[in-house]
């Protein structure tokens, strides 16, 4: 199996919720540089992450989906 193991500048997770969203923003040596509640709209998103879209990896964390689709 093969992995993806380039390293990146900054990486993004994004906890999304119906009216809002948390994102956080480490950069390489895991220090925050951003790390907020936001409205879930994509300008919003995008004023959050702009400063930091040369080299950023985003991942998106789902809500519990519950035993029903285990």
């Amino acid at each position: 199996m093969k992995f993806y193991i380039k390293q990146h500048k900054y990486y993004c997770s994004i906890d999304l919720h119906t009216r809002s969203m948390y994102v956080c923003i480490l950069d390489s040596k895991s220090q925050v540089k951003f790390h907020k509640n936001i409205k879930t709209s994509p300008d919003a998103l995008m004023k959050a992450i702009k400063p930091y879209l040369d080299d950023l990896v985003v991942a998106h964390v789902l809500p519990a989906l519950g035993s029903r689709f285990l």
